[in-house]
């Protein structure tokens, strides 16, 4: 990618001494930018914006695969942000990726002779720019050798004291490198409780980097929009209840890790997921086990990894308690040992569910009918988007009993209600199922993220592979079965398959 055109002059600071306590060197990058304007052929080139004075870097980044050949930006902002960026490009000029990886805005500081902290948001923004053309020029071309001795790891960090924790046990036993990926970017979303923002970003960069490691940002917020938020869009839209964090594990996030494992020269990929691997050795390749607490197991989001996917992921916290972690990172003297787990789907962090439909379908959820079983109307509802099934309140019906919601009509705007009786099924019909063992090895199933798992079989004979559509024979009856959520097959406390559920 290349800069287009130069941007506005930046504006020139009205008060050099109070942007550094080392005036000759913040001097020498004002007036001497190195890079400014400079776009190297065929760099890879991102922009990063912040900052109290609305501050742009446009930075790019020429790497023969291994170390950078040569960098150039383009500022736009107050003095402080153009000399941060001229500080950028010479800190890495001729660095290797993983040296260039380790610059933060502690580093760009220093090479201005210390920022005052009225002024340090400049070194935040080149950094964030420098960083996202790191990730990128890694994600394109990087191809790192692997270390002469042992192993490199990669480390999924959010800036939390899971993935945290899982950085400093990984460090201890060997090489290793931190991403963080970048999702989401929305005017509403709450920056700070969300796990993929760029602040969430910034604060994992600060981590790592506090703990000695190089970190890349890896910006993939096109691909999250197109691969999972518009499936979940287009699901709530077609009557569903979808679960996009499954998606976002087994189709996106995890396997572009992986993928920029592979160009980093690094073995493995850890992350600060509760869940553990078993069967590493079989040959079916290995399978997902539920983590040794069960109150933090998260085996369910990461159902959709394929066993391929699994042979080269570490999860170090998969025999730890939770407390257990807190207490490590505390020991530590990590200052995220107290951090709050975040709750919400990272893009609704800060905005509701139904606002955020509202705003990113452009269209705002309508009111429609409630009907009966046999299609009779009794009611109305605020509109189907905003319900789930096995939902009591939230709808006006004229009925001298409690109602749920049965099922849902998306292309009519409708809701189908009755009495709780009505949810019970014993038998699930599911579609796209991807089985990793034979279909007898199935004796349980989890229909819902958190949810207690019911014992079942599968009718259908069938071995390991793609099945378009299945039939899960329950033990007992199943109250509030949502299509659109996940069915996490299990054999005992492995996880062997999984499919989406479908209408009844």
């Amino acid at each position: 990618m290349s800069v287009a055109a130069h941007q506005p002059v930046p504006r020139r600071a009205e008060n050099p001494v109070a942007e550094s306590r080392d005036l000759e060197a913040f001097e020498h990058y004002l007036t001497s930018p190195q890079g400014d304007g400079h776009v190297p052929l065929g760099a890879h080139t991102v922009r990063a914006e912040g900052g109290t004075c609305g501050d742009t870097v446009t930075f790019s980044i020429q790497t023969d695969g291994q170390t950078v050949t040569d960098a150039g930006f383009v500022a736009d902002g107050c003095g402080a942000t153009h000399a941060a960026a001229a500080a950028a490009v010479a800190l890495v000029r001729g660095a290797s990726l993983l040296d260039a990886a380790r610059v933060g805005t502690v580093a760009i500081s220093e090479e201005l002779g210390g920022l005052s902290s009225a002024k340090l948001h400049a070194a935040g923004v080149a950094c964030d720019a420098l960083h996202r053309s790191l990730g990128a020029a890694v994600a394109e071309q990087g191809a790192l050798a692997p270390p002469l001795q042992g192993e490199r790891t990669l480390v999924a960090m959010s800036g939390g004291v899971d993935s945290t924790v899982v950085a400093k046990l990984c460090a201890a036993q060997g090489e290793t490198v931190a991403v963080t990926l970048e999702l989401w970017a929305d005017a509403e979303n709450d920056a700070e409780r969300s796990c993929c923002s760029a602040t969430a970003v910034s604060q994992a960069r600060a981590m790592a980097q506090a703990l000695g490691l190089p970190h890349f940002t890896l910006d993939l917020r096109p691909q999250f929009r197109n691969e999972v938020v518009e499936p979940f869009l287009s699901a709530y839209a077609a009557g569903e209840t979808p679960n996009p964090c499954v998606r976002c594990n087994g189709h996106l996030r995890l396997d572009a890790m992986l993928d920029f494992a592979d160009r980093l020269g690094a073995a493995t990929l850890a992350t600060g997921h509760y869940a553990r691997v078993a069967d590493r050795s079989g040959p079916a390749g290995p399978l997902l086990q539920a983590a040794q607490d069960e109150t933090k197991d998260q085996t369910y989001m990461l159902s959709a990894l394929s066993p391929a996917s699994l042979a080269r992921m570490r999860f170090p916290l998969g025999g730890y308690r939770k407390t257990e972690v807190r207490g490590l990172a505390a020991a530590a003297g990590l200052p995220v040992a107290d951090k709050p787990d975040s709750q919400d789907l990272c893009f609704l962090a800060g905005t509701g569910r139904d606002r955020f439909i509202a705003r990113h379908r452009g269209a705002a959820p309508q009111p429609g009918e409630v009907v009966d079983e046999a299609g009779h109307v009794i009611g109305s509802h605020r509109g189907h988007e905003l319900y789930t099934v096995g939902q009591r309140h939230g709808f006006t019906v004229a009925s001298g009993e409690p109602l749920y919601v049965l099922a849902k009509d998306g292309a009519r705007n409708r809701l189908i209600a009755g009495p709780r009786e009505r949810l019970a099924r014993q038998a699930v019909t599911v579609r796209d199922a991807r089985l990793h063992r034979a279909a007898d090895r199935v004796d349980r199933v989890r229909l819902r993220y958190r949810a207690e798992p019911y014992p079942c079989r599968i009718a259908e004979p069938v071995t390991a592979g793609n099945h378009a559509q299945l039939t899960l024979a329950l033990a007992r009856p199943a109250d509030s079965v949502a299509p659109g959520q996940i069915a996490c097959l299990m054999d005992g406390d492995l996880v062997v398959g999984w499919a989406t559920i479908a209408a009844a």
